[in-house]
């Protein structure tokens, strides 16, 4: 992998991870345009690595809600710190799972199949779509509602379905308030991220080739960095602007992504 194109896609993640628009979709359609022919194994674990710094941006721009509720939980009482991590565990659930039985034929989706990220943005545009239709009102997530979320948040496990997008329309279809969906869909990854990290650590899958270390750790900073100004800006976009601006977007960019397919 060439140091630019590492830059590039690290970039790509940064900037796609905190709209609803599917940044491990985009990743994809990037290796392919960038003529990325790497086996499904390693185009997972370099999107792995770019999702990780992704993650560490999000500690960063939400570190008063971390330090709160970490706080919350050492006070060892049935309080809202408590509560919402919780929830947050029952979310994890239905990822844990298929990451758990269902990692090999999950690798699969990720050889650079534009036609099939297509297909699966065009799902995420009717998802948004109809989630914008939705009411607005003041609800907060609760257990059940947070086990529906995780399974929303498995099946956008799958390149082209936007996880920030089928968790917040989920939420949001379920009547939750907006901003409370928006900060529950970008706090809910960050565990399965680092635990998917700690997992590849401890069985030794994240071994590298020496001549590809470099260029993964430019796309590192470079995701962290643009994740950084990212959530900043975006998050605020994500809670205010209407859904539809997205679902048109990802309307347009999977149409696009299968018709490149019929020409390559």
């Amino acid at each position: 992998m060439e140091t630019f194109d590492a830059i590039i896609l690290g970039i790509i993640q940064g900037l796609t991870e905190f709209l609803p628009v599917s940044s491990s979709g985009h990743l994809e359609l990037g290796k392919a345009i960038l003529g990325d022919h790497s086996v499904p194994e390693e185009s997972l674990l370099f999107t792995v690595i770019l999702h990780f710094a992704t993650a560490l941006s999000t500690m960063v721009v939400f570190r008063k809600d971390v330090w709160e509720i970490i706080k919350g939980l050492f006070r060892f009482q049935w309080n809202e710190e408590t509560r919402f991590t919780l929830k947050i565990i029952i979310s994890m659930l239905p990822a844990v799972l298929i990451g758990l039985f269902f990692e090999k034929q999950l690798e699969a989706f990720f050889g650079g199949d534009i036609r099939f990220v297509g297909f699966m943005l065009l799902i995420t545009a009717v998802l948004l779509y109809f989630a914008d239709k939705a009411k607005d009102t003041d609800k907060k997530v609760s257990y059940k509602n947070a086990f529906i979320v995780g399974v929303s948040q498995a099946i956008a496990m799958l390149p082209g379905i936007s996880r920030s997008g089928a968790t917040i329309s989920t939420s949001v279809l379920l009547g939750v308030d907006k901003t409370k969906a928006a900060r529950f869909s970008f706090l809910m990854v960050v565990p399965l991220i680092f635990g998917k990290i700690g997992k590849d650590l401890l069985s030794g899958e994240l071994s590298i080739q020496s001549e590809d270390t470099f260029a993964m750790g430019a796309g590192f900073i470079a995701a962290f960095i643009a994740g950084l100004a990212a959530c900043t800006w975006m998050i605020q976009l994500v809670k205010k602007s209407k859904l539809s601006y997205f679902a048109i977007y990802c309307l347009i960019v999977g149409l696009i992504a299968i018709t490149y397919s019929y020409w390559v």
